[in-house]
């Protein structure tokens, strides 16, 4: 017996009978963005940019001179759930492939829908249109009955899952759930930091990174590679600078978050280090304390926490003027005051032939801002978290999800906790976390709303750092918002407002 579609009132999706075609819009695919009325350091005045217009509610804090908490509450819940079935094993397909999809489904005995729906343009990705097909709608109260959907669609050989339609990205009437940190440089007398913890490799709390550095206030930074071994897991996916110390490597043209005191900047960059052998020859660093591929020249800090990969590779061991004190096979602490040269394949014999114990390898870092083609002077006041995806460039939506590695539907259309960092005209930070992925509580934020909102807190230049369950923002050792995991996550690195 068929399964007639379920219909029911919702502010944001529609998903229609295969006859007809429904139409899902983008929240918020405008590139300029309007300028909000605020005052420096404070909530703006103006309508709140997402859902339905109006002025949100908020609570404010202060934490420390200069530093505001604001918890501003928006909107209410009208998504319900659907059953999405699968096509190729992912979400959405073209036209073609969801009328194929969609007619098995209906002679499986199910009433499908085709729901199209556009991801707008962004800097670097062109716009898309695709295609859905999905089963049933029902109010957030009858989870129970999309679920049994699901099951029964896959007990028919139809690959499906459950899903809530605020995640979708398309128009919706909330709720949001967002902590917010602003700073006021002029009665800010702190500092900004970024911290990869006790280790580069080994993840840690934002609030174990914060208390340790007494901290009055804390977020999560950006991403990292999870998916390496353990030992190496909480290495950033971008460039990190800690101190002035160089910990990982740029991927060119990332955008970045340069922290120098009480001065925050949003640009992209590059970093090179280079190593000359005693025999005058020379070489390109890879890669800064991450596992090495089959052809490369990693360089291993102190920093790491743990021992260097045993693969077929060679290291060299020098001290902090560069004398070689020991040639060895890879796999093997870093000590104290020193760093390891690491190369494999090709480079592994490189070092073999020209790192002799006793002589000197030159190491030479610099990092490149790429707006000014200037060297970064990599200070002990020097800091830089990476990482991240820009999404507003000089007041305007500028989103770099292709550059920056996050070029698809599910990282800038679908709504996720998201943690974001933006600098205003006259220099202040703006930190903020929107919960996420709690239904009927908190929907998150596309990367499309975030830059709306960081448009409307005021930021000309940001970026959207790590999101989902390593969401975090920390104040006074308190986790203060409501990570999507149920607790915090160990993440690869955090940002700090310190008090000195």
């Amino acid at each position: 017996m068929k399964r007639p579609l379920i219909a029911i009132s919702t502010a944001l999706t529609i998903v229609v009978p295969l006859a007809a075609a429904g139409t899902a819009e983008a929240a918020g695919g405008a590139t300029a963005i309007g300028v909000p009325t605020r005052v420096e350091g404070r909530l703006p005045a103006s309508k709140f940019p997402l859902g339905v217009p109006g002025v949100p509610k908020y609570k404010e804090k202060s934490v420390h001179p200069g530093v505001n908490l604001y918890t501003l509450r928006h909107g209410t819940s009208t998504d319900g759930y659907t059953a999405t079935v699968l096509i190729r094993g992912k979400d959405a397909g073209t036209q073609q492939q969801a009328a194929e999809v969609a007619a098995a489904v209906e002679e499986a005995g199910f009433t499908p829908g085709i729901q199209r729906y556009v991801r707008p343009d962004v800097a670097d990705y062109p716009g898309q249109v695709s295609y859905m097909v999905r089963v049933g709608l029902w109010p957030l109260k009858k989870k129970a009955a999309a679920e049994k959907m699901v099951k029964e669609l896959k007990k028919a050989g139809i690959p499906a899952r459950l899903d809530y339609l605020g995640d979708d990205g398309f128009r919706t009437t909330g709720p949001w759930n967002i902590r917010i940190l602003m700073v006021n440089p002029r009665q800010f007398r702190g500092t900004y930091q970024a911290t990869l913890g006790r280790y580069t490799g080994k993840r840690e709390t934002t609030s174990s990174m914060a208390k340790r550095a007494g901290a009055v206030a804390a977020v999560n930074g950006g991403f990292f590679s999870i998916r390496a071994p353990r030992a190496y897991s909480g290495d950033p996916t971008g460039i990190s600078v800690v101190g002035g110390r160089l910990l990982s490597e740029a991927v060119p043209g990332r955008t970045a978050l340069v922290l120098t005191g009480r001065k925050a900047r949003i640009t992209e960059l590059d970093s090179l280090v280079m190593v000359q052998a005693p025999d005058g020859s020379t070489a390109k660093v890879t890669g800064v304390n991450r596992v090495a591929g089959q052809e490369e020249l990693i360089l291993y800090t102190e920093d790491l926490g743990t021992k260097t990969p045993r693969d077929q590779g060679v290291e060299a061991v020098i001290d902090e003027q560069g004398k070689i004190v020991k040639v060895r096979t890879a796999g093997g602490a870093v000590p104290r005051g020193h760093r390891v040269l690491h190369g494999t394949g090709a480079w592994a014999d490189w070092l073999w032939s020209t790192a002799w114990k006793g002589r000197v390898m030159r190491v030479s870092t610099q990092v490149v801002d790429l707006r000014t083609r200037r060297r970064i002077a990599l200070t002990p006041n020097t800091h830089i978290l990476g990482s991240g995806v820009g999404i507003l460039r000089n007041g305007r939506q500028y989103i770099t999800a292709a550059t920056d590695g996050m070029a698809s539907d599910h990282m800038i259309l679908r709504r996720h906790p998201r943690t974001l960092a933006g600098v205003t005209k006259s220099g202040a930070l703006i930190l903020a976390t929107v919960d996420g992925r709690a239904p009927g509580v908190t929907v998150g934020a596309s990367m499309i709303e975030a830059a709306q909102l960081m448009r409307w807190l005021g930021a000309q230049n940001a970026i959207n750092l790590d999101g989902g369950g390593s969401s975090t923002m920390v104040v006074n050792n308190k986790v203060v918002n409501s990570p999507s995991d149920g607790a915090e996550r160990a993440v690869g690195d955090a940002l700090l407002i310190l008090p000195r």
